[in-house]
């Protein structure tokens, strides 16, 4: 049975990531497809993305191969330094979509939504934005929909794609978990890429871990985890000072790295939060993806990939169901035990950073964590 016969009209509330792939590939099933983003601006925020295994070859399923690896900056190998800046591991990862693609690598959010934004508009997407939804009647056969416009809707099906604060899992799961802080921040800043660089590095201090993602031709950023147990309130005058202290007993490259953060330096600073849901992940036909059910911490790097797996196999099943809700059980059950093992894995590796783990248990759960989200989602 064909998507279109099962779903004709679909409405998707959010257009990060996750919400840009599902409306792609229900345009590519033939669906008509309705997106709203709250941004009046639909646009994006950050630095970068770093791209993971899984979330290279998940955008490489969705048709993108070749416009990330114009605009990003992909590889295969990747080296784990001492704080002075000596190589003290490469690490070669397998190639996982096709010979032709590299293994990993970065790109940049807004370069990511530039790509995704002009596929869903040439696939016919109707977009609107500025608005979210009010209200969801939902009934056996589809949702009305009242959006904040005052304009009203009915649809087959509606994705909730509207991130870790979810207004559409609110209302259709008032009692689910709420997104709750690690007990860790993530620092971000933008660096030319240091001639000779030709993959991403972390570099293992005593205190802390800082690592470079290549996401461009010709730039890269720095991430940085710190333990931040109170969660305090940081003024934006005040984190180039910070972070170049968390850089302070770093040597080499990365030394000279922290000697360009000016104190009129562009900073990204944000508390991680996360929430899981692990039981299902629709109530009726209203359902969720993304970072809506699956939010995690960025150390698998495999957040947005995720999601993108989520909206592909999601339109899977609706192809190959007998019903919706066929379809959405199925959708469950390939989903969510991977997309746990995604957050509760990040979450123990952030865990173990903060206590000071042995660094070989946490390459240990690293490693394990890649070969299982390296194995086929498909």
């Amino acid at each position: 049975m064909s998507v279109e016969n099962l779903v004709g009209k679909v409405l998707i509330v959010g257009g990060g990531v996750g919400g840009m792939a599902a409306a792609i590939r229900f345009r590519e099933a033939g669906v008509n497809v309705d997106l709203v983003d709250l941004d009046p601006n639909w646009g994006v925020y950050g630095t970068g993305i770093t791209l993971s295994i899984l979330t290279l070859r998940a955008l490489c399923d969705l048709g993108l191969a070749d416009d990330v690896m114009k605009v990003g900056n992909c590889y295969d190998n990747y080296l784990i330094c001492n704080a002075d800046g000596s190589v003290l591991h490469e690490s070669s990862l397998p190639r996982l979509y096709s010979e032709d693609v590299p293994a990993e690598g970065g790109i940049l959010r807004p370069a990511l939504h530039a790509i995704m934004k002009e596929r869903v508009l040439k696939k016919g997407v109707h977009v609107r934005t500025g608005l979210s939804v009010a209200t969801l009647d939902a009934d056996d056969l589809g949702v009305t929909v009242a959006f904040t416009d005052g304009e009203t809707g009915r649809y087959d099906l509606v994705v909730g794609a509207d991130g870790l604060f979810s207004k559409v899992r609110g209302m259709i799961m008032p009692d689910a978990p709420k997104p709750a802080f690690t007990g860790q921040a993530c620092w971000r800043a933008m660096f030319d890429i240091p001639e000779g660089w030709t993959s991403g590095r972390m570099f293992l201090g005593e205190k802390v871990k800082l690592g470079f993602t290549l996401c461009s031709p010709d730039k890269m950023y720095l991430y940085l985890l710190e333990h931040v147990p109170d969660n305090p309130w940081r003024e934006k005058s005040e984190l180039p000072g910070l972070l170049r202290g968390l850089m302070d007993g770093f040597g080499g490259e990365a030394a000279r790295l922290k000697e360009t953060i000016g104190d009129d330096a562009s900073i990204i600073y944000r508390p991680l939060e996360s929430v899981l849901i692990e039981d299902s992940w629709s109530r009726g036909r209203v359902v969720l993806l993304g970072d809506a059910v699956h939010a995690t911490t960025p150390h698998l790097g495999s957040g947005a990939g995720a999601a993108v797996e989520d909206a592909i196999v999601l339109v899977e099943e609706l192809a190959s169901s007998a019903s919706v809700d066929e379809a959405l059980e199925n959708y469950d059950r390939r989903r969510i035990p991977r997309a746990s093992l995604v957050v509760k894995n990040s979450l123990k590796i952030g865990q173990m950073e903060m206590t000071s783990a042995p660094m070989k248990d946490q390459a240990a759960l690293m490693s394990a964590s890649m070969e299982v989200i390296a194995q086929p989602y498909r």
